[in-house]
């Protein structure tokens, strides 16, 4: 038996350079291998594609480009032999590249869950302007489903200035088919002064699909009917409610050094209100740096052609934010 087997005690990598690392693997993500060793506080990561062998007998959710989704462990031979098995018995056999995304599969609470926070502030000394801003997710993610929420907050003040508010925040529930496809559940709500909307609660019933996965990007298309009520700040406006078709697109570019970038934009044509036309976009550019800490910056977009104010047909904002994530 090779000296690969007789360290294989614990979790153990060899890398195309011959390198060793034993430890606990934690998973892979957007082409990141993480794994916690005993030498170091912080975790150990690898670029999915240097690796050369593996070997683990933790148990796995395992996730390739081709949708599927398999639970059990799993040995990378070399890149071309990669075997999924469950108590000895084979049940796959894959290529490293195959694999887009795993995950350990722990009843424990923490174990299945991915966070991030980012906080950002800006100050001018002319008319005292004043921003502050805080970005966050969390995702939940069991073998066949997932639960993931978000929001992102800003105020802004200055001398003679009323404040500028806006609030926007999800929460959705993902079920995984086969071959890609997804039914989802979700709900958005979105208040800001620039178009006077108190709050507006969208929720949304559809389906979704990723046309591609892999480790460099994902990218998938939705599409569904959602219930839109509105109440604004004006007055005299009512509230109003609405029953709208959605279609939306998610492009995410990863493991291009520390660098990656989500853009997604989803399109809301009207229903009941015949002519009314919604989007809602935004872009992130995230740039990782050591000990799980990133810089964010972002820009988000709201349109609606029939706004209750008709001067301010949309709102967008700017963000610069210093993060970390779990």
């Amino acid at each position: 038996m090779n000296s690969f087997w007789l360290a294989a005690q614990n979790d153990t990598i060899v890398a195309n350079n011959n390198d060793m690392i034993i430890g606990e693997i934690k998973g892979m993500n957007k082409g990141i291998l993480k794994i916690k060793t005993g030498y170091s506080d912080s975790d150990f990561s690898i670029k999915w594609k240097e690796i050369k062998q593996l070997y683990s007998k933790t148990k796995f959710i395992i996730s390739t480009d081709k949708g599927d989704r398999y639970e059990g462990e799993f040995r990378v031979l070399t890149s071309n032999k990669v075997f999924v098995y469950v108590i000895n018995d084979t049940i796959a056999s894959l290529t490293l590249k195959d694999i887009v995304h795993f995950k350990t599969y722990k009843t424990k609470f923490w174990d299945r869950v991915s966070a991030s926070v980012a906080l950002g502030f800006n100050f001018t000394k002319s008319n005292n302007f004043r921003q502050f801003s805080l970005r966050s997710n969390f995702l939940y993610e069991s073998k066949n489903w997932s639960i993931q929420t978000s929001y992102n907050g800003i105020s802004s003040n200055q001398n003679n200035t009323a404040p500028i508010e806006r609030t926007d925040a999800a929460l959705s529930y993902h079920y995984f088919l086969k071959h890609d496809w997804f039914p989802l559940v979700e709900i958005n709500w979105l208040s800001n002064t620039e178009q006077d909307i108190k709050l507006r609660t969208v929720s949304k019933l559809g389906i979704g699909k990723y046309l591609a996965r892999t480790n460099k990007l994902y990218w998938g298309l939705q599409a569904g009917i959602s219930y839109n009520n509105e109440r604004f700040t004006l007055n005299d406006a009512k509230t109003q409610n609405s029953l709208e078709g959605f279609i939306g697109s998610e492009l995410n570019l990863y493991n291009v050094d520390d660098l990656s970038l989500l853009t997604k934009i989803i399109t809301y044509p009207g229903i009941s209100e015949s002519g009314r036309f919604r989007f809602d976009g935004n872009v992130d550019v995230k740039y990782d740096l050591p000990l799980d800490f990133f810089i964010k910056l972002g820009f988000t977009v709201n349109y609606d052609n029939n706004s209750v104010n008709l001067n301010n047909k949309y709102d967008y904002v700017f963000q610069t934010s210093f993060g970390w994530e779990l």
